[in-house]
């Protein structure tokens, strides 16, 4: 059984043409973020997921102004966020837009307290008083199963997955509306990553957040997502429900993705026969012409090699349907949407 496509929900974050590109000088730039457009829904959890320098974490950072933009728009409900943050916007956003980092070990400074750490942001965005601060603080760290006495030790005390829930707490404690989760669970033991899943669930479910989750991992991605995003290159290749995603693969390289995604069941894991993407992943200095997966894609044919393949929706290929059908389905950023010259 499927989960539900939030079609319908009120668009919290929406991302159109967004671009990042890095200037290295003499006339070259890294290729991080080409043209994607993403819209997710107030209370959704969208996973972003692809191979490392595919452009996942750029794209997160992009969107919450921790990177300018090269070119593009990114909308919080209706007003437009800047290309550029200058003090005063991330006064203005910080509140309502939070980052967990991927890395629990190098995230958090080792000069400071956790009670500094989890508090900095009240302390920056709030008129709380230092009592004040230090009860949220001690709420909070229990919130994420942590104890207030931890308050006032220092992050080398701590393990890697306890690190990762003062990370949680120092995001939430000012209960944004909007959290990029960047990896949060790559650098955990299998076990402690299921607890930090769960306790985001949980947190998504009593605070009403919407989540950006990136991840490597498709099958957490698809137990805690509603909706996937598949990237490759800097580019979206595929977007719809997690489970008809993961299951139903449409795109060559998705399919591949999920095909290399190991089995939980070790007989099933040995028998089956192993996916492998053949070839090198492009340089994002060197982006090719036309579809970006054409040298490695075992059904590459020559108009890949040329034309550069849209983000569509999957309405019977858009081909043969009523003129006002291809508009809705243009229009409806949660309708499935393949970049594939083998739906079009």
């Amino acid at each position: 059984m499927t989960k539900p496509v939030t079609a319908g929900s009120k668009p919290l974050v929406r991302i159109e043409n967004l671009v990042k590109h890095f200037d290295l000088g003499k006339g070259q730039r890294i290729h991080a973020v080409d043209d994607v457009s993403l819209t997710i829904g107030e209370r959704e959890i969208v996973g972003l997921v692809g191979e490392s320098g595919s452009g996942k974490s750029t794209l997160g950072k992009t969107i919450l102004g921790l990177h300018d933009k090269t070119a593009g728009t990114t909308y919080f409900g209706n007003t437009e966020l800047p290309t550029s943050y200058s003090s005063k916007d991330f006064q203005t956003w910080a509140p309502r837009m939070q980052m967990i980092f991927q890395d629990p070990y190098s995230s958090l400074n080792p000069r400071m307290t956790v009670g500094e750490i989890v508090g900095e942001g009240l302390s920056l965005h709030s008129s709380f008083n230092k009592n004040k601060i230090n009860e949220k603080v001690a709420g909070w760290l229990t919130r994420v199963g942590l104890q207030a006495d931890h308050m006032s030790r220092y992050p080398h005390e701590f393990s890697g997955g306890q690190r990762q829930r003062i990370g949680i707490a120092r995001a939430l404690i000012l209960e944004p509306e909007f959290v990029v989760c960047d990896e949060p669970i790559s650098a955990l033991d299998v076990s402690v990553q299921a607890q930090v899943v769960n306790l985001l669930d949980e947190l998504k479910d009593s605070m009403g957040l919407t989540l950006l989750f990136i991840a490597h991992d498709l099958s957490m991605v698809r137990y805690v997502s509603d909706r996937m995003a598949v990237m490759y290159l800097g580019s979206l290749v595929e977007v719809g429900n997690a489970d008809e995603v993961f299951f139903e693969p449409q795109h060559p390289y998705t399919k591949i993705l999920v095909g290399s995604n190991p089995e939980p069941d070790p007989k099933t894991e040995r028998a089956r026969a192993s996916t492998m993407i053949e070839g090198e992943i492009p340089s994002p200095v060197n982006v090719p012409t036309g579809c970006r997966f054409a040298n490695r894609c075992p059904e590459v044919h020559s108009r890949c090699r040329q034309e550069t393949p849209e983000l569509m929706p999957l309405v019977a290929n858009l081909r043969g349907t009523e003129q006002h059908e291809k508009k809705q389905a243009q229009e409806d950023d949660t309708r499935r949407r393949v970049a594939c010259h083998l739906f079009t």
